[in-house]
């Protein structure tokens, strides 16, 4: 079986490709502070910072191809400590780049739909970026930097994801559900839009751009544009939460350290028509409900 490196094993996205992974790929995957085992997956773990350590993980492991996950994705904690996500979410997947164009291997970096500023979507890969806030920043500076660096690279934008916990991350999902089975009031944005995808499906479309040999640009967005309201509705009827407590709000209404965009629909019918197949969002929770 051919090897493939995934970064960042122990984040919510990592941990659903390397188990959807390890049936096709000989599956190696680091993790920095948060240790965790993966049944099938050799785990490493590094400071993908350290460029030297970075180095002799690729000499040592020779993959065919790599998949950058690993990042700092919370786009309130980056725009708070914008020096320490940068080294991650910039330099880092730069230096990886580099690696993986030294070694003429594919690779894949997970970037996010909030390279978009939020005031026309849907969003198709050939838009231009205008980010609204440090993460999205970041992003932006780490895709631009890694198509210089590596003309063949892939940058998957994806969109917000939920899914099951693992055993190191939960998706938003967890904490919602959480609060309204304690009874407690859960307020969410009737003005910010998303395209979600589980953690499976975005796991399905990485490895089916992989398969694709896809280069450049492309949006894996799942199929509907929900605000995070709309997501709670159908949060409550598939799970039976207790629904009166699930409010509505608007974004000026919560004080957040990040700014956030109003709609970063996604447009993926690139991926689509390459055989890309979220299902609805009811689907995907009736299936983790099982």
């Amino acid at each position: 079986m051919k090897k493939l490196l995934v970064t960042g094993a122990s984040g919510f996205l990592g941990w659903h490709l390397c188990q959807m992974a390890k049936q096709q790929w000989d599956v190696y995957s680091t993790y920095f502070s948060h240790e965790i085992e993966i049944p099938g997956v050799t785990m490493l773990k590094i400071d993908l910072r350290d460029f030297q350590a970075l180095k002799h993980l690729f000499q040592q492991i020779q993959p065919s191809a790599t998949i950058h996950t690993a990042a700092q994705s919370s786009p309130n904690y980056c725009q708070t400590h914008a020096e320490e996500s940068y080294a991650i979410n910039v330099t880092t997947s730069l230096n990886i780049a580099g690696l993986c164009a030294d070694f003429g291997i594919p690779f894949i970096f997970t970037s996010t739909d909030l390279v978009f500023d939020g005031l026309n979507a849907p969003y198709r890969e050939t838009d231009p970026v205008s980010p609204v806030n440090a993460y999205g920043e970041q992003k932006v500076q780490a895709e631009e930097g890694i198509l210089a660096r590596y003309p063949l690279a892939t940058i998957c934008r994806m969109p917000l994801m939920f899914g099951m916990a693992t055993p190191t991350a939960t998706s938003f999902i967890q904490p919602f559900m959480q609060t309204l089975k304690d009874g407690k009031e859960l307020a969410l944005f009737t003005d910010e839009f998303r395209t979600p995808a589980s953690g499976t499906t975005a796991a399905k479309g990485l490895l089916m751009v992989l398969e694709k040999q896809v280069q450049g640009m492309i949006h894996l967005g799942g199929k509907e544009r929900l605000s995070r309201y709309d997501f709670g509705r159908l949060l409550v009827e598939v799970f039976q939460l207790p629904a009166t407590r699930l409010k509505s709000c608007r974004q000026q209404d919560v004080k957040m350290a990040a700014p956030r965009p109003a709609d970063v629909s996604l447009d993926s019918s690139k991926a689509f028509h390459l055989g890309y197949q979220p299902l609805s969002v009811r689907e995907e929770l009736e299936m983790l409900r099982g």
